[in-house]
């Protein structure tokens, strides 16, 4: 049998969720879980998916990615209930050591460009350009999403071009502009307040990040595509951080 690479490993480990196959549960080792929802290590996500419904779950992984130790996939799941989530896997000698997600129900329609929260390209080209790729998408998020610098916004991002896939903002740099300044006015600002981590391969850039949406403490995982030196595509998953009394494992989101 040819060695499974980390990313293959991965998706068969998502898709075990769905069959109940206990084999792909083999890929984790100590197993460090950050889903506040679910226990600490292998048994405790097993005692999570016992209690799924037989044939209620299904997982369709869209893009997965490697950087390093690190894997990370975009997934369509129905997980007691349809969402879309983003996972992130770490390995120690070719197994899962650590975990962390973030999960969005699934909105009813498209965006106001007729985008869904998953479609789009799902390979990485550039490969070469990994790195600087990263750099850009960190320098967008630390300049205009944490520091408010909003005038430096058409620096990093593809103008009119730029293809939108959050649920309630549609395509280009006005309507992202608008989007963000409607959901102010309406008292549901984002608000981002920390970088965690920055994962890529190629084109694609995964940041985890810390913050604020109407004022409640929020996780942002945000995918950006990268093409020709500009941002030109974006993804993301929002998840509130519940409150400290109600976590299932002391290990934090982050």
């Amino acid at each position: 049998m040819p060695t499974r690479s980390n990313k293959e490993k991965v998706v068969e480990f998502l898709k075990a969720i769905e069959t109940r196959d206990t084999a792909p549960l083999a890929y984790a080792g100590r197993y460090r879980q950050h889903n506040l929802a679910v226990p600490d290590g292998v048994p405790g996500l097993a005692a999570v998916l016992e209690q799924l419904p037989r044939g209620s779950a299904r997982v369709r992984t869209v893009r997965a990615f490697e950087d390093g130790e690190f894997v990370f996939t975009h997934t369509d799941y129905d997980f007691f209930g349809p969402k879309f989530g983003f996972d992130v896997f770490r390995f120690e000698d070719g197994k899962i050591a650590e975990h962390w997600d973030n999960l969005q129900e699934q909105p009813p329609g498209p965006n106001p460009s007729g985008r869904s929260m998953i479609d789009g390209p799902t390979e990485a080209t550039d490969l070469d350009q990994t790195d600087a790729n990263k750099a850009l998408v960190r320098g967008f998020v630390e300049d205009v999403l944490l520091a408010g610098r909003m005038d430096r916004l058409a620096g990093y991002v593809d103008g009119d071009s730029y293809l939108q896939h959050n649920p309630q903002i549609g395509d280009g740099l006005r309507a992202l502009a608008a989007g963000l300044k409607l959901l102010a006015e309406q008292g549901m600002a984002i608000e981002y307040e920390r970088v965690h981590r920055v994962l890529g391969q190629g084109s694609f850039v995964l940041v985890m990040s810390e913050g604020r949406l109407g004022g409640a403490p929020t996780a942002y995982y945000d995918l950006f595509r990268v093409e020709r030196g500009k941002i030109a595509e974006h993804w993301d998953v929002i998840q509130a951080i519940p409150p400290r009394e109600t976590w299932k494992n002391d290990n934090g989101k982050f």
